[in-house]
């Protein structure tokens, strides 16, 4: 099965029922209409040579133009290759590393979009969004001409997709998805979610990151469910649309639904129609799941995956979970895919060991242009997440920590996240992150940035004393500090790298 051929399908379905939304400006389209939007566009990505392998570079804010870009891109066989807004300043090493024909972007990126463009000689042409713009096409006007479009190369093994790492560990690579196994994981992540055609789905995150579309994207449009894509979310507007539309369910990052919980307790009741939220993006704080079911009665549902996966490695069920000592516990792995944990040898642990987590089924074709990372990613057939989990006996995966996160103190290893989520259940506190400090004696020295909610007051010694034997470790070590923001990767992470090299310089501590 082909990505776009889901939108086809519908369209036959039924024509005339809303497949996409831009909520920023209340923008729909039918699936016959989103068709046509489909082919026009790929008739003008024809019109300037772009043929099947080649990548297209898509540079812009969320919004209809660039759903119909990917769309288009694999209609006709192209690759869709999504680099974040965020990442402006960065862009001569993502053009380098893809080597894109064709860039097509927003009129408020046009300065370094020109700019990087100079200097990779790949580039044919820059396409703007929103009308004319110097050494660039105007997308309206190239629609306008209604190019025909070319055959559909209708190859099911053949790269579609292709977002980047969040490069905590690194420079980003691409991860470069194809449309069969792709199409299959979203099936079977519509099934876990128990999405129908009735469903209204809701995703504000970056469309750059391949967790909109196998969260919000593919599973809806596999059963024929309606999508809201939003650019600009703020606590009030996103709350006031996800209300409006009616939406049944939500995709976002931990601190975007820490918002809609904020916003919801403001308000005195949840959105609408929501039946559930995904998170991904990062471990989400049992604290947060147990406000969502407690207060909200909504489940908060946890998934967990990676750039590499076209999917995800393990995710939970749409059902309230009432027992508080399971809230960490992510889900059972899909049936698109084989989890182990393996130990040394590459030899599975028995349940309750923590261990490497590897799987194989569909995944990533590789990263593109790196064929030396992506053998060590793909060793032995097993994609190697580079993550530390454990199952249990009912066979759900808990992700403990990144193996690159691991903090090994005066010879013990510590766990972030057990730090982390005990912090987070001390009164006021929002988020809180762990990293390790270079020391001479210690090897490494643990050390907590937690932020506050704005009406909360605590001090480091009143933290690290609320905390002290809950989690398995001597906390002498463990430094404490209050700061008003932690730095996030553009998918809603902590980005831990730049906050140890900020801790290392002092600039984070109050």
């Amino acid at each position: 099965m082909l990505m776009h051929q889901l939108l086809l399908d519908n369209a036959e379905r039924q024509p005339s029922k809303i497949a996409l939304r831009w909520v920023d400006r209340d923008m729909a389209l039918t699936n016959t209409q989103a068709v046509a939007a489909m082919e026009r566009f790929a008739g003008a990505l024809h019109h300037l040579g772009v043929t099947k392998g080649d990548r297209v570079t898509i540079f812009a804010h969320n919004g209809m133009d660039y759903l119909i870009c990917m769309l288009a891109c694999w209609r006709i066989g192209a690759i869709a290759a999504l680099v974040n807004v965020k990442f402006a300043d960065q862009l001569p090493y993502y053009f380098a590393d893809h080597t894109p024909s064709v860039v097509i972007y927003t009129h408020d990126m046009g300065e370094p979009v020109r700019a990087a463009a100079a200097h990779a000689p790949s580039v044919k042409h820059l396409v703007c969004m929103d009308g004319p713009q110097e050494k660039a096409h105007s997308l309206p006007e190239l629609l306008a001409a209604n190019f025909a479009s070319p055959p559909d190369p209708w190859d099911e093994g053949a790269i579609a997709h292709l977002s980047y790492t969040s490069g905590t560990t690194g420079q980003p690579k691409g991860a470069c998805l194809c449309h069969e196994p792709t199409v299959r994981a979203s099936r079977c992540i519509g099934e876990r979610l128990r999405i129908t055609g009735d469903d209204i789905s809701f995703g504000p995150s970056a469309l750059s990151s391949s967790y909109q579309l196998v969260g919000n994207l593919l599973p809806p449009l596999a059963v024929g469910a309606t999508i809201n894509v939003m650019g600009r979310w703020t606590q009030s507007t996103g709350y006031a649309a996800i209300d409006r539309l009616g939406a049944t369910f939500l995709v976002g990052n931990p601190p975007l639904l820490e918002e809609v919980l904020t916003e919801s307790r403001l308000k005195g009741r949840a959105p609408g129609n929501l039946r559930f939220s995904l998170s991904g993006g990062g471990p989400v704080p049992p604290t947060l799941k147990m406000a969502w079911r407690d207060e909200l009665k909504i489940p908060l549902v946890e998934s967990y995956g990676q750039s590499e996966l076209g999917g995800f490695v393990g995710l939970g069920f749409p059902d309230l979970e009432m027992d508080d000592d399971k809230l960490q516990r992510v889900g059972p792995a899909l049936p698109d895919k084989e989890v182990r944990v393996f130990g040394p040898e590459d030899k599975p642990l028995p349940v309750g060991e923590v261990g490497d987590i590897v799987l194989r089924g569909g995944f990533m074709w590789g990263y593109w242009g790196k064929p030396e990372k992506t053998k060590e990613a793909r060793r032995g057939g097993w994609l190697r997440t580079g993550d530390l989990g454990v199952f249990d006996d009912d066979g759900y995966l808990t992700m403990r920590s990144r193996r690159a996160e691991l903090i090994e103190v005066a010879g013990t290893a510590w766990y972030p996240r057990d730090v982390e989520e005990a912090l987070c259940r001390v009164q006021g506190v929002r988020q809180a992150a762990l990293v390790g400090i270079p020391d001479p004696v210690l090897g490494a020295r643990p050390t907590a940035f937690v932020t506050l909610h704005s009406d909360a007051k605590a001090d480091r010694i009143a933290l690290k004393k609320a905390i002290t034997g809950q989690v398995p470790y001597d906390l002498e070590a463990l430094v404490v500090n209050v700061v008003a923001e932690l730095p996030m990767t553009p998918t809603g992470k902590i980005a831990k790298s730049e906050l140890a090299s900020l801790a290392v310089s002092g600039r984070l501590v109050a």
